[in-house]
């Protein structure tokens, strides 16, 4: 099946809120205008991502989701791709630990803490408090793919 990649709009606000939610990740820092969603031939949205902005300078791949029925699809795959190829900086993302092989495939690399930007460094430390993640037997991983890549 066909996807269509569009830019979000701000009829899509709730709908990125909904699959953010469903996906079960970070749901801080989500500006419609920052997104790109996928469309199914019907005009369903099915998966999103962003590229999001922080106040230490530095910029994150951030919010993919993509809905269950569509997981397996390349759906994610094209979502990342468009968005890295209109960032040629430096990017940072943050992932669970068992995610890394597949952010690896786009070039990205897990990075140590005297590695990470102030951000990144300050949400470890906090990761690191949350029982939650502990107990699904993973952990926070903070990756960087170099803008020469």
């Amino acid at each position: 099946m066909k996807i269509k990649l569009r830019p979000a709009t701000e009829a899509d606000s709730q709908t990125i809120r909904a699959l953010v939610h469903l996906g079960r990740i970070n749901p801080t820092g989500l500006d419609w205008p920052r997104f790109l969603l996928a469309e199914s031939p019907e005009g369903e949205v099915v998966g999103c991502g962003q590229i999001k902005p922080h106040r230490d300078g530095s910029y994150e791949l951030a919010s993919i989701v993509v809905h269950p029925d569509w997981r397996g699809r390349g759906v994610a795959r094209r979502i990342i791709e468009e968005l890295l190829a209109g960032h040629p900086g430096d990017l940072y993302l943050m992932c669970r630990s068992e995610l890394g092989s597949l952010y690896e495939k786009f070039g990205f690399h897990a990075i140590r803490p005297d590695e990470m930007p102030r951000y990144f460094l300050r949400i470890s430390r906090l990761a690191g408090l949350f029982e939650g993640l502990a107990r699904a037997g993973t952990s926070l991983l903070v990756m960087k793919r170099d803008g020469s890549s």
